[in-house]
């Protein structure tokens, strides 16, 4: 037997249930020893043992004898003890004694501690007391939700003593006892959050299950685009409270891996329904932090939700494969494992979309999952999160930290973490390919995009115009899937007055404002860059047919508005053609035949996605063949593909061996064991064979 593993956590409630939980996986149980100030907390292993008195007089008075007594533990009935002291804020354990002097209990209900109540418990003792209620009537209801309870009526009139005298304090009633579902039950908090009672809120971290207010003093505002008012704030997550959100993490890995598939697919199921119980909710959080409309934001709940959809069906879809009879009497098969911690790194395009890319599977798998959000609308995320808790995913299973660049560094460099997916910039996903790969982990890393439409002179006109501006405009330019370039093969003359015609129409606004079809940009700072692009292209040449930089939408006067804006005659050595403008901005190039067109799409740094318009399958045929992209979309534009087919972007707009969704999306959050197997009985054999097993 040996003692629980030291670690740092947020709180002593969380410290406590750390080593209750290892205790019940050894067979014993804690004894609780609190300081007066809740500095220290000491938890001894023991089978109902008392603490030792210090001050009593000892026999034997020499030095040695006192050295042991101060250096030894307190528990009469075992030597092992574990202390738990705060420090700046947070609670470290540390191992005191780490052996034993006695065997575990056999049966966990012999300890006292096995007919404690729970919190909540004793919150309905309080209720049904008040309503009259006797305690044999109390605890036959309590069974009826708790069946494995042992207590009897004669503890539930003590705990009824108690609450007269005033005492309902958690820590007197905390129950040890093992849980027999992995799903963990929902307790009502007896004060809010502290995290909830600033204004503005805070948006909390969540570690080991809780959602707690991060200690650090330093946090960064998210402002809503149109308003610029603050929405919330977001903490600079501590470096020990990133460890601790990896050591809950690890702690929680061991048993959720060896949770039933079907049980992890019920919590997916539970979850899905809550996310559509609270579509509203999040949409309006999204829209209020993003700024895009609300129909976008609603878009973005519902392309994640049809993962979390997906990850419901994860049994079939983890299965092994098995050959029998691969030599004499030997099978061998494969099976899919999950790989331990995984981490998530999320952009600000898409604020529920992504994380819903990322922990449903990598979870349902069997892992645990770090997510970080994007400090510029972290909001979705943490919404997200207080649901999966809802839907019961256990303690430690999904933890996530707030932070930028320390707490990058801090998942790339960690030891325990596994695999790490990101979303995001070129530059700091390259950054964080090279970083993580250095030590060692497993890495999908999508970057920036410059997508391309290619439109042939044979295209539907109207079709074309209408699915142009959608895409190359929808959610104001800022998602890696906009149609950013459009190249006209056979000139522009003729589509121009047109597009221009169908840009003006979109209304600009406010993303709460129900006629609005386009909302501000996600800050001040990237609206000064999208312009700063849009006034280079004209510097180097580029005709500005449609200019949105100076609009103004009455109301919101310092809202960061950007109205849809048209360069012309933009060239490949262009600097708004090379980067990501990542905001409504068009640029349209010219082309004299398919060929220089694919020619111009492939050339180009980003490889996500591009699509073509026409009413010739031959030269749809021949772009698909040709082109060097990862998505390909004929009269359409490219999209986010559903999850059962994978997110396939190339080289350099993705970095990694496995992309995201799909069967890929398994593979990556999973590792492959192969088992080979013989079963005979050998009573006449002449010896060991040291050949290789063949057929």
């Amino acid at each position: 037997m040996l003692p629980p593993s030291p670690g740092t956590f947020v709180d002593r409630e969380e410290l406590i249930q750390h080593v209750g939980d290892f205790a019940v996986s050894q067979g014993y149980v804690v004894t609780i020893k609190q300081s007066k100030r809740d500095r220290v907390v000491v938890l001894g292993c023991d089978r109902g043992g008392v603490y030792r008195n210090r001050r009593k007089a000892v026999d034997d008075s020499s030095s040695e004898q006192i050295r042991k007594r101060k250096t030894g533990t307190r528990l009469t009935n075992c030597p092992f003890e574990a202390v738990g002291k705060k420090d700046d804020g947070l609670w470290v354990l540390s191992i005191k004694d780490g052996t034993h002097n006695h065997e575990p209990i056999k049966d966990i209900s012999e300890h006292p501690s096995a007919r404690r109540f729970t919190e909540r418990e004793i919150l309905l003792i309080k209720e049904m007391t008040e309503a009259g209620l006797k305690p044999r009537q109390i605890l036959k209801r309590l069974r009826q939700s708790n069946p494995d309870l042992l207590s009897t009526p004669k503890h539930v009139y003590n705990v009824k003593a108690k609450l007269r005298q005033g005492n309902i304090a958690v820590r007197n009633f905390k129950s040890l006892r093992p849980q027999k579902s992995a799903v963990r039950n929902n307790y009502l908090t007896v004060t809010e959050p502290s995290w909830r009672q600033r204004n503005p809120p805070r948006v909390p971290n969540l570690i080991g299950g809780r959602f707690v207010d991060s200690q650090s003093s330093a946090s960064i505002d998210v402002l809503n685009p149109a308003t610029q008012q603050v929405v919330c704030q977001v903490p600079l997550t501590t470096n020990e409270e990133f460890k601790a959100a990896v050591f809950a993490a690890k702690r929680a890995f061991p048993l959720w891996r060896n949770t039933p598939i079907a049980t992890r697919q019920r919590i997916m199921f539970k979850f899905q329904e809550l996310i559509r119980r609270e579509i509203d909710k999040l949409a309006g959080n999204i829209t209020a932090e993003h700024g895009k409309t609300l129909k976008d934001a609603y878009g973005d709940v519902s392309r994640g939700l049809e993962d979390v959809e997906h990850a419901c069906g994860l049994a079939t879809l983890q299965m092994g494969e098995f050959v029998s009879n691969v030599s004499t009497g030997i099978d061998t098969y494969s099976i899919r494992e999950p790989l331990g911690i995984c981490a998530g790194i999320c952009p600000f395009d898409f604020p529920a979309m992504i994380p819903l890319w990322m922990f449903p599977i990598a979870v349902t798998c069997g892992n645990t999952f770090i997510l970080k959000p994007s400090e510029k609308d972290p909001g979705a995320a943490v919404m997200l999160a207080e649901l999966a808790v809802e839907a019961g995913l256990p303690n430690g299973v999904l933890n996530i930290v707030h932070g930028t660049n320390d707490i990058v560094n801090a998942i790339c460099d960690d030891d325990d973490i596994k695999a790490i997916s990101f979303v995001g910039p070129n530059s700091a996903g390259a950054y964080v390919f090279a970083r993580a790969s250095a030590k060692g982990k497993r890495i999908q890393s999508n970057v920036g995009a410059k997508n391309h439409a290619v439109v042939m002179p044979d295209a539907s006109v109207d079709a074309t115009l209408n699915t142009l501006v959608a895409a190359g405009f929808g959610a104001a330019g800022q998602k890696c899937t906009a149609l950013s370039t459009v190249v006209f093969v056979g000139g522009l003359n003729r589509w121009e007055d047109k597009l221009v015609e169908h840009a003006k129409a979109i209304k600009v606004g406010a993303g709460t404002e129900p006629d609005a079809d386009l909302g501000p940009v996600i800050s001040k700072q990237a609206k000064e860059q999208i312009c700063r692009l849009i006034q280079k292209g004209v510097d180097t040449g580029a005709k500005l047919i449609l200019d949105g930089r100076n609009i103004v939408v009455p109301g919101y006067e310092h809202g960061s508005f950007i109205g849809p804006t048209i360069l012309s005659n933009v060239t490949t050595n262009m600097e708004c053609y090379k980067e990501e403008v990542l905001g409504p901005v068009l640029l349209c190039m010219q082309a004299d035949s398919i060929e220089e067109a694919i020619n111009i799409v492939s050339r180009h740094k980003y490889s996500n996605g591009a699509s073509i318009f026409t009413t010739s399958g031959v030269a749809a045929r021949k772009f698909q063949t040709e082109i060097e992209v990862g998505q390909v979309g004929v009269n359409v534009p490219i999209s986010v593909p559903l999850p059962f087919s994978s997110f396939t972007s190339c080289k350099p707009s993705f970095a990694g061996d496995l992309n995201f969704d799909g069967k890929a999306g398994i593979q990556f959050y999973t590792q492959v064991k192969t088992v080979t197997q013989q079963w005979k009985d050998l009573p006449g054999s002449n010896g060991a064979s040291l050949e290789m097993p063949s057929s």
